[in-house]
């Protein structure tokens, strides 16, 4: 019986095709709307977590000041000294690596071609606290790190601008005024949590570019990797209190230098994407609830529109409930139908925006599911008292309706 109450019901929806549509169409449309928020809120998400693992995990950053920003219009707050990063690394339980960083901007010229660029320098220590593999080429050694000497390893964005192909490993090249060896190309990274070309960059010893660029010693931002054995914020404690020591920053008041950590980033950033993705999600679900009442309301027509059948059935033997199952199962099979055209819609929706928004496509095979049940489930909801109605009409009446 029920295989020919479904029968039924797809001849019905048959006979009235363009009805049939535009009364699943609140039904296509939100599942559509919900699949591909949900679908690009997670390749979203998923980018996010991307860019800030690109910063490295389990890393503490230093600066000085009370934010990224000086802010208030008071003395600019006093840079690190060399002794303070080796202070940290010593005295610190829990640290893995240290590196400081200094930086300038410049402009990397080689043979004609020239590319303005950040320097950062550092030490063999910024590639154990955020591992950045080299494609060619090698990093400092301690006699080069020691001394300060010209030689640097580039980023793949000024490698593609400057040498076009060409390796650039035992080139020299010049940097502002100054003569560079190249012993290094970086793997790429891409951008940055903050929107920045990671790979634009050309890394030097620090000693070299605070004599050839900065002119002073002082160290604007302290990396710091932390075992996984410790809680970050544990050593984020030690730090701070170590610092405050060397600062000289009495009880009571204020750093002036901040510590962040980037996993609490991590967190902040998915914990915001995530929030407004189930934000649009419910927004777009109300269009199921749409559907829902257009598929009640057509129903309710439908059955108006075929009472004498009805009476007929219920004449002949047919008894309540099968009268009922038949509108049930149209209900529900208009539900679906809009539900599976409403997957395709979304697949197509999310294919034309994944490259607009330069995410990843990630198919969620559980969501395609949890939106068709859904849209299974409004047709029981929303088809059952039109099926209820149909069910309960007197035979004798049904049969004297025009």
């Amino acid at each position: 019986m029920l295989g020919t109450t479904f029968l039924l019901a797809i001849r019905s929806i048959a006979r009235h095709k363009l009805r049939s549509v535009l009364t699943a169409l609140g039904i296509i449309i939100g599942v559509a709307a919900v699949v591909s928020m949900v679908t690009l809120g997670k390749a979203t998400t998923a980018a996010v977590q991307q860019s800030i693992a690109s910063l490295g995990t389990n890393i503490l950053q230093i600066r000085p000041g009370q934010g990224f920003g000086r802010g208030g219009g008071g003395p600019r707050p006093p840079d690190f000294k060399p002794s303070d990063v080796d202070a940290i690394a010593r005295q610190v339980a829990g640290v893995t690596a240290v590196a400081a960083q200094a930086q300038a901007t410049a402009t990397a010229i080689y043979e004609g071609a020239n590319w303005s660029t950040t320097i950062n320098g550092t030490t063999n220590g910024y590639f154990d606290v955020q591992p950045w593999p080299l494609t060619s080429g090698r990093a400092f050694t301690p006699i080069e790190e020691a001394s300060g000497k010209s030689v640097c390893i580039i980023g793949n964005t000024v490698a593609k601008n400057l040498y076009h192909g060409e390796a650039p490993v035992g080139t020299r090249m010049r940097i502002g005024a100054i003569s560079c060896d190249v012993i290094g190309v970086l793997s790429t990274r891409g951008q940055s949590g903050f929107g920045g070309d990671q790979d634009d960059v050309v890394i030097m010893p620090i000693k070299a570019v605070q004599r050839r660029f900065t002119g002073n010693r002082d160290i604007r931002l302290i990396l710091v990797g932390v075992d996984k054995a410790f809680a970050s914020s544990t050593v984020q404690d030690s730090i701070e209190d170590l610092l405050r020591e060397r600062r000289n920053i009495t009880q009571g008041k204020d750093d002036d230098f901040f510590v962040f950590d980037t996993k609490q980033i991590n967190d902040t950033l998915t914990g915001a994407t995530t929030a407004l993705t189930s934000i649009v999600t419910a927004v777009a679900a109300i269009s199921l609830i749409v559907g829902g009442i257009g598929i009640m309301n057509i129903m309710l027509v439908s059955v108006t529109e075929r009472t004498r059948e009805i009476g007929i059935r219920l004449a002949i033997g047919a008894v309540a409930s099968e009268v009922l199952l038949q509108f049930l199962v149209e209900a529900i099979a208009l539900s679906m139908l809009g539900g599976l055209l409403g997957l395709v819609l979304a697949q197509g929706v999310i294919l034309a925006l994944v490259p607009v928004l330069k995410v990843t496509y990630l198919f969620d095979l559980q969501i395609n599911l949890i939106a068709f049940a859904i849209s299974a489930l409004i047709g029981v909801v929303f088809g059952f008292f039109p099926a209820r109605r149909a069910a309960s009409l007197n035979p004798i009446d049904a049969l004297r309706h025009e």
